[in-house]
């Protein structure tokens, strides 16, 4: 190692104190990762966020047609199901995307085509030849780019978003007009569920990690905005 990421003084530092700073480190900048983790229902919603914004589309109107296609109670919450399947006439809801494709091939060895992915559940049979693969189908942010897609032109030809959900759903007018029903009673709730903000820009990482400063300075873990005034967490020289 250079001289130059050595303290002035060369103090040691005990290894237990370096190691669970290092993993408290670890721990903040993993954190929204494994927030995501152990709620995929967040998926969908900041898929549905960004393809809205993509698009064009109200918010509300992706956040309530989710909820229509793949919607259920969790938490006392209704939240959207990145991996939900139906196939063969049966919903499913995988807990894991790779449980999901295994269900959706082995329907699709038995015949079957009409079946429905993913957060926005698009149907294979009628869409699926506009996707590189099934992984890429039911990949949230695929999936609601699509979906967003598909309602934005609906929406061009009907004139209203009640009418392009409808047909989102089928050309049927009976079972367009059920299913307008459930989307504006979804819709008004869609619109005040909390969802995840959008990230704050002045948290984010933006050096290097561990980055040398030179000068015999130390590097920086965080921009230097959120460190200014403030107290270095490991101070190996506290009278510099």
């Amino acid at each position: 190692m250079s001289d130059q990421f050595l303290p002035r003084h060369r103090k040691v530092l005990p290894w237990g104190c370096i190691g669970a700073a290092l993993a408290l480190i670890a721990s903040i900048l993993l954190w929204p990762l494994l927030a995501r983790a152990a709620n995929p229902a967040r998926l969908c919603d900041l898929a549905a966020m960004n393809a809205a914004q993509r698009h064009g589309v109200p918010l509300d109107v992706m956040q309530a047609v989710a909820l229509v296609e793949t919607g259920r109670d969790l938490g006392g919450q209704m939240q959207p199901w990145p991996w939900a399947i139906h196939a063969e006439g049966r919903g499913h809801w995988p807990a894991t995307r790779d449980d999901a494709l295994a269900l959706v091939r082995a329907s699709m060895d038995r015949g079957a085509r009409n079946i429905d992915l993913g957060c926005f559940q698009i149907n294979l049979r009628w869409h699926g030849a506009r996707f590189a693969s099934l992984e890429q189908m039911i990949d949230p942010e695929s999936n609601a780019d699509y979906a967003a897609r598909l309602l934005g032109g609906h929406k061009a030809r009907l004139g209203s978003w009640e009418a392009a959900a409808g047909a989102y759903h089928s050309a049927t007018p009976a079972l367009a007009a059920r299913y307008r029903a459930r989307f504006a009673q979804l819709r008004g709730h869609a619109a005040v569920v909390p969802r995840t903000p959008p990230p704050d820009p002045l948290a984010e990482n933006r050096f290097v990690l561990l980055r040398a400063a030179g000068n015999g300075e130390f590097g920086s873990l965080v921009p230097q905005a959120l460190t200014e005034g403030r107290r270095r967490l490991i101070d190996l020289d506290p009278g510099h």
